[in-house]
């Protein structure tokens, strides 16, 4: 007997917003699709995005999509008609969905994508705008924009060769080919490999040690791997000299002195 298909999700659930105490959450539930994206998506993500980055409360955030078979499977083809049949179409959607990368790339928090099943195209793209990859072992990943016939952008290719060099960026495009959740790991594209049953466990680890560490200090790691990330002539280094001259001066660093001292866990506020 052949499984059910999935339930077809109302357009005003496909991008879900989540809180947990300090961690955020945003999820790709359209599973009928495979969390493939909408015009519509896209844009209820980079508002998340902006509440989130908004809300003192929030120490990390995590990226994951519904269902269990794709963490992000990219565009939603069947869309395309209505959404990108015209030039104005898509320039529209590009200019959408490059705003909503770029506000993830630039959130001021640690981000983790949190992967199960499949991460192709846009998924892939999602990926590479987090801090950092965990994903199941039986995860698959492909970029098959040589295949369809679309063009990639420079945002993408970037932060991809930033992580696993240019040369295997190059072939991971030319060839479209799919590759294996251990070949990812390898070539640096994930930071951990753990079964499904396990993967829950190694996020929640991760984001409770981001939260129990001092704000500040992370936001300016996140601001300075940023910086490196741009030309060398238009780094902000003052801006960087700022934030650390700030994490010395603040309440944080009194109560992790004295922690440390007293031999106890520091409870830091983020001032």
């Amino acid at each position: 007997m052949s499984k059910p298909a999935a339930a077809e999700v109302p357009d005003e659930e496909k991008m879900l917003g989540l809180k947990n105490g300090p961690v955020a959450e945003i999820v790709f539930n359209n599973p009928a699709r495979h969390n493939a994206v909408s015009l519509d998506m896209w844009e209820r993500m980079t508002k998340l995005l902006a509440e989130f980055a908004a809300d003192p409360a929030i120490r990390a955030l995590v990226v994951s999509g519904a269902g269990g078979k794709a963490f992000v499977s990219g565009a939603d083809i069947s869309k395309f008609e209505s959404q990108r049949s015209t030039a104005e179409g898509v320039a529209h959607y590009n200019a959408t969905s490059a705003k909503a990368y770029e506000t993830l790339y630039k959130f001021p928090k640690p981000t983790i994508a949190k992967i199960q099943g499949y991460c192709i195209g846009g998924g892939m793209n999602v990926a590479v705008c987090c801090d950092v990859r965990i994903a199941t072992d039986n995860s698959k990943f492909g970029i098959p924009a040589a295949k369809l016939g679309l063009g990639y952008g420079y945002g993408g290719v970037k932060r991809l060769s930033e992580i696993v060099g240019l040369s295997k960026a190059m072939e991971l495009f030319y060839t479209a080919r799919q590759f294996t959740a251990a070949e990812a790991e390898a070539m640096g594209f994930l930071n951990q490999v753990v079964s499904a049953e396990h993967l829950d466990a190694a996020v929640d680890t991760m984001t409770d040690q981001i939260a129990e560490n001092a704000p500040l200090t992370i936001a300016t790691i996140k601001a300075v791997a940023r910086e490196i990330g741009r030309p060398s002539s238009e780094r902000d280094l003052a801006k960087l000299d700022r934030m650390v001259a700030d994490c010395f001066a603040s309440e944080d660093y009194i109560e992790g002195r004295r922690a440390f001292m007293e031999k106890r866990k520091p409870q830091f506020k983020g001032r």
